[in-house]
């Protein structure tokens, strides 16, 4: 079985076990080689072999050092809660419903790996390194911050995998100060930097405001490091296909009545409302910010990396869309900090069931807007500014 602790994606992980054909199940599902099926029994199954099928799921958790043969209770539940979890937030895979089985003999889920960005996923090799560095307008107060390669980059993030992490609660004013080798180290030098293929993001916190007409009714600060899901009620328990039971943060719609709205519009929100019961998830990975739909309810949003300004920008459902992306916000502040550009855009603003942006009528009058704001970049460009002249 694989060393535990290798730095290897799950993405070039699963396609060496699909190739290898020692797990049943577990096959290609086209000739080129860019959808897969998965071995997807569930446990209460009355033919169900913890040996066999939850075998896949077991040596993940092996790899990843989550599991100890003879030394660790075997939890087939939380060994496949990983490999769902991971496969849900990831930018490399994409589930195709239409094509998976799941009330067969032998269930299986359909994937389709995604073609290769640089601005989807992280570069291959960690010892490869370019550098942003920015720099104040001040000759005399400067902060040098490196931070140290993600082996999930752009995938699914486990508290307990991150490496050179900050914790959420802490925000940016307790930041691991590192070498290009992953060595905690402090350092006064007088740049703000940070190392690695893409710079990278250890505040994991967003902040969710939702206005009803322009009216708000929630605002949170999220604490989990599996970002949060924005939805109508409760997460369903058991709908494995949907969800699985990750731990990020819910925060539900608070019913129309919560403030005053005219009988027309409330009953608007009432009809919208049920059709946001799956709602979205959002989350901050190292290298920025990434949201997926999972209602029926259409969704559109603006933000950072918005295709459109004048015009809607709708959310496809089950697809991983990135919101933010870290290395433009960090060029985009030290443009700014130089005087060369304006302040560096990080809000986002989701309208859930009518089409945003558009000319009219203005936002003020949509049913439902969430606003969501990472606070790595409210934190960072507080603290860059603090260090200006």
């Amino acid at each position: 079985m694989d060393k535990a602790g290798t730095n290897m994606h799950l993405r070039e992980w699963l396609i060496a076990q699909i190739d290898s054909g020692k797990y049943a199940g577990l096959t290609w599902e086209n000739q080129n080689k860019t959808m897969f099926r998965i071995p997807w029994k569930h446990a209460a199954k009355q033919d169900y072999n913890l040996n066999e099928d939850a075998a896949l799921f077991k040596a993940w958790a092996v790899y990843k050092g989550k599991y100890r043969e003879g030394r660790d209770k075997a939890d087939p539940t939380s060994w496949k809660t990983r490999i769902r979890c991971a496969l849900n937030k990831s930018t490399d895979f994409q589930e195709v419903p239409e094509r998976s089985q799941l009330d067969v003999s032998e269930p299986y889920k359909a994937y389709r790996i995604q073609a290769e960005t640089a601005t989807g996923r992280c570069l291959e090799s960690p010892e490869t390194e370019s550098q942003v560095i920015i720099q104040t307008r001040s000759s005399s107060a400067h902060l040098r911050n490196t931070i140290t390669h993600h082996p999930q980059f752009g995938c699914h993030r486990e508290s307990e995998e991150r490496d050179g992490r900050v914790n959420p609660s802490e925000g940016l004013d307790h930041v691991h100060y590192c070498s290009n080798t992953g060595t905690p180290q402090m350092d006064s030098s007088a740049t703000f930097s940070m190392f690695s293929p893409t710079p990278q993001i250890s505040d994991f916190r967003v902040r969710v405001c939702l206005f009803y007409q322009d009216q708000l009714v929630v605002d949170v600060t999220t604490s989990t490091p599996d970002g949060c899901f924005i939805l109508h009620g409760q997460v369903p328990l058991g709908n494995e296909r949907i969800y699985g039971p990750c731990t990020a943060q819910q925060v539900p719609f608070p019913p129309p009545g919560v403030i005053h709205l005219p009988p027309g519009i409330a009953e608007a929100m009432g009809r919208l409302l049920p059709h946001l019961e799956r709602g979205v998830l959002v989350w901050v990975a190292p290298d920025g910010v990434f949201i997926k739909r999972f209602c029926q309810g259409r969704v559109y949003w603006s933000g950072p990396l918005a295709q459109h300004t004048d015009r809607p920008n709708k959310l496809n459902r089950e697809r991983t869309c990135k919101l933010l992306n870290a290395s433009i916000f960090l060029k985009e502040l030290q443009d700014f900090l130089k005087g060369a550009g304006p302040k560096p855009r990080y809000e986002i603003d989701l309208c859930f069931g009518e089409e945003f942006p558009d000319a009219s009528p203005l936002k003020t009058r949509k049913l439902i807007i969430a606003q969501v704001v990472p606070l790595f970049a409210v934190n960072l460009l507080q603290r860059c500014q603090m260090l200006g002249p």
